[in-house]
């Protein structure tokens, strides 16, 4: 039987995705900053489109595509068949999965099977996730091993959320000394630590702390796609238009100044551009910029109700206009595209 602490959560959770699913999140009164760049058309492309090859190494494993369906949910029912669904369509295309937070497994493990899809996608790469400001609470070294643990994860996650704790009514605000904290996990998981954003960017300040704490990966998710100040807001009962008026909706670095920033001082360390992705153009902008990978995560909470099949749809068009994208730019792979000089501001 389920313990009242997990339906509780269960609700929160469900209803905290038909929000996502159904009601309008997109940040207001900012962009991704995408629309600011130009990709130069090449006439003589001098490649052949069959021959544009997607393939990436990411945090030791391939893909077949460097495109990661962001962790987004667990907890409750309808996530657990949005994880079953999202892991089936990285499975079958090659790509890449993170799951959403896991603290309420932690606490309850009655809830830990809405979180585990490695039987769906034994071959992917997938990521758990815990919120980072947990390591000045309750959570250690321990807790995320647990994490990596319950779902068979190659790597975790570790999101940083501090507007949308603000949110909250028990959030967690002390964030003193999280770089340290970071550091100590990234030495001692033994497995990959990515740090993300939720929404609102990684600062050129931030991204160097966070190379220096040892994170394999950073994941920007940069405002200009969903707002989870909105989502929170919402979730409180807040009209939207009241959500809307607020300036922290308008909050944060958008996604492609944020990923110049963090590119800019990253070295090695792998950077995964999302925040507002929603087309083959502008993931293969976010590639030009020095994005080792791109992340999505709303757009597919629709096809993920419905079916692993929809899903697939979904992002095998969002393929179609990357590959299409480097054709024309002449980029036979990955790394031709990324640095590609065939990239114009215009803003």
């Amino acid at each position: 039987m389920m313990s009242d602490r997990s339906t509780t959560h269960e609700g929160r959770k469900e209803a905290q995705l038909l929000i996502c699913m159904h009601k309008g999140v997109q940040a207001n009164g900012i962009t991704t900053g995408f629309e600011r760049y130009r990709l130069v058309h090449q006439a003589l492309p001098e490649i052949d489109w069959q021959e544009v090859d997607l393939s990436i190494d990411l945090l030791g494993r391939r893909l077949q595509v460097p495109i990661v369906i962001a962790g987004m949910t667990g907890g409750c029912r309808l996530g657990s068949e949005i994880n079953r669904n999202l892991a089936l369509a990285a499975q079958h295309l090659g790509l890449a999965m993170g799951v959403g937070s896991q603290r309420a497994a932690i606490m309850d493990p009655n809830l830990a099977p809405t979180y585990r899809v490695r039987q769906y996608a034994p071959g992917i790469l997938l990521l758990g996730n815990l919120g980072a400001v947990q390591l000045n609470g309750e959570f250690g070294l321990a807790e995320c091993r647990q994490a990596v643990d319950m779902i068979e994860a190659d790597g975790l996650c570790l999101h940083l959320n501090g507007l949308q704790e603000m949110q909250q009514a028990q959030g967690n605000r002390n964030f003193r000394g999280l770089g340290e904290r970071i550091g100590e996990i990234c030495q001692q998981l033994g497995a990959p630590v990515v740090a993300k954003e939720v929404g609102w960017g990684i600062s050129r300040e931030a991204a160097t702390a966070l190379v220096k704490s040892g994170v394999s990966a950073i994941d920007v998710s940069g405002a200009g796609g969903t707002s989870w100040y909105v989502v929170e807001r919402l979730s409180a009962g807040v009209a939207r238009e009241e959500a809307e008026r607020s300036p922290f909706a308008a909050w944060g670095i958008p996604t492609a100044e944020s990923l110049e920033q963090a590119v800019a001082v990253a070295g090695a360390v792998p950077i995964i551009a999302s925040g507002g992705i929603r087309n083959g153009v502008d993931a293969a902008k976010a590639l030009a910029l020095g994005a080792s990978a791109v992340a999505l995560a709303q757009p597919l909470l629709q096809p993920a109700a419905i079916s692993a099949e929809a899903v697939i749809a979904h992002l095998e068009q969002l393929i179609l206009e990357l590959r299409t994208t480097m054709f024309c730019l002449g980029a036979q792979n990955v790394a031709a595209l990324r640095g590609t000089p065939r990239l114009a501001k215009i803003g």
